[in-house]
């Protein structure tokens, strides 16, 4: 009697398959049939270099399936997505759609058939220089277009058929928080920027406290600052500041704080640390603070006449067209021309203060408009007795001229968080006020060179 015979390969596998699960003898036929025309259409080498294939490695979940098909595992090269590729186009002064249109390639026809493709596009028609388009062609025909307003906002409009349509792309940038602080030599500006802040963050510092420091006026040596700020982050890069988180201003051996705080209905605020608004009824100076000509006097050498005549009020000396602020919400009750005021403005506030601004290039209000506080109502000239663009700025309490610099401290004072929400309010900010005073003490430790 003959030892029986090994059985060959293929009867094994023929007898295991036969045990196994139809689902699972699918799986089989078709991973074969994928594998037989990968084999046979394998390109050459040369090929898969242009290719740049990354290959992807198959495995099977089926432990029983594997070991009957050992060899299973080769590479099988997916079909490639081809890539968009866009022509950029950074709009320019005296530019329009037609002209940047042309730039890439396009005709007016294009453009007309983009305009009337979606009415999201009338987005384009506000475009200003330093913006940018994206255009996505193939075979002369505009695919796609993206609008980039600035880094982090962008408007996509993708063609589909006759129309395009349309999806707003937002990005969000990473936060951090960042510190400064200075002592004032010569001027707010330039002990800023030694301390590396840019111009619309020194702005924003001077506007949280211009309710309280005239920072045309008031400021003097030995001044000094400290505030935490955010600064927000794209792919690494620096794309620009965020907000003021809390801020600290000595003025005249005086130190103000403030501290940013969203309550909870939303509303932002800046507030002192005891919970006061640090807004108040008035600002100490109706503009973005330059150089002051000449401050209250009520004996000033007029300086057309050269004889002395009361000056009641402030001039503010800056450059032709410089904003005016109303220094409060109010009603205007006067806005006219006259030969020694030039161009002015009077503004009702309440029943017993009126503000007046004199020697304006333009008047950007009218007699019995309604004004909210930094309104732009008018701008810097030097029209009426005026030898150089300047703002000549009066404060009447009770129908008398009164120093602004000093009056508004009797005005009544900003309303305080609820007492309702002061928990809330002290929760969120004193951390943020913690971590502005350990920045402080870190420079000192690190000044001084000991704990």
């Amino acid at each position: 009697m003959k030892a029986p015979q090994p059985k060959s390969l293929f009867n094994r596998l023929a007898q295991r398959l036969k045990t196994f699960p139809r689902r699972h003898l699918i799986t089989v036929s078709v991973l074969g049939a994928a594998l037989l025309i990968t084999h046979v259409l394998t390109p050459t080498e040369d090929t898969k270099a242009k290719r740049n294939a990354k290959p992807i490695k198959l495995t099977l979940q089926d432990p029983e399936l594997q070991e009957l098909l050992p060899d299973a595992a080769d590479p099988v090269t997916p079909t490639l997505v081809p890539t968009i590729e866009w022509h950029k186009e950074k709009v320019r002064s005296g530019d329009n759609l037609s002209l940047i249109f042309q730039r890439a390639g396009l005709s007016d026809r294009d453009l007309y058939e983009f305009m009337s493709g979606n009415p999201d596009t009338k987005a384009l028609k506000r475009i200003h220089p330093g913006h940018e388009l994206e255009f996505h062609i193939e075979e002369d025909r505009l695919q796609g277009l993206r609008y980039r307003q600035n880094r982090l906002e962008s408007e996509l409009f993708t063609r589909s058929g006759q129309k395009f349509d349309h999806k707003t792309e937002t990005l969000q940038p990473d936060t951090h928080t960042a510190y400064r602080e200075a002592v004032i030599k010569s001027s707010l500006f330039i002990a800023g920027q030694k301390a590396g802040m840019n111009a619309n963050l020194i702005m924003e510092l001077a506007n949280i406290f211009g309710w309280d420091i005239d920072f045309g006026l008031d400021i003097r040596k030995g001044d000094h600052f400290k505030v935490l700020f955010e600064e927000r982050f794209l792919n690494g890069e620096k794309i620009g500041n965020g907000n003021i988180l809390a801020a600290e201003f000595t003025n005249q051996k005086t130190t103000y704080k403030a501290v940013r705080y969203e309550d909870s209905k939303g509303d932002v605020h800046y507030y002192t640390p005891e919970g006061r608004s640090m807004r108040k009824a008035f600002l100490r100076a109706p503009l973005d603070f330059r150089r002051i000509s000449s401050n209250f006097n009520p004996r000033r050498l007029h300086p057309i006449t050269k004889t002395v005549r009361p000056h009641r009020g402030t001039d503010y000396a800056a450059s032709r067209g410089t904003p005016v602020w109303a220094a409060g919400d109010g009603r205007v009750i006067r806005a006219g021309y006259t030969k020694p005021n030039g161009n002015y403005i009077v503004i009702q506030h309440g029943n017993n203060v009126q503000t007046k601004y004199l020697h304006l290039h333009k008047r950007k209000v009218r007699t019995g408009d309604r004004v909210k506080q930094r309104q732009v109502i008018g701008t810097v000239g030097s029209t009426g007795y005026s030898t150089a663009p300047h703002l000549h700025y009066e404060f009447l309490l009770d129908g008398v001229h009164r120093n602004p610099r000093t009056v508004l401290d009797k005005l009544p004072k900003a309303r305080s968080i609820a007492s309702s929400e002061m928990p809330r309010f002290l929760q969120a900010t004193q951390p943020i006020l913690a971590a502005l005073e350990n920045h402080h003490q870190q420079i000192l430790v690190a000044k001084t060179g000991h704990n």
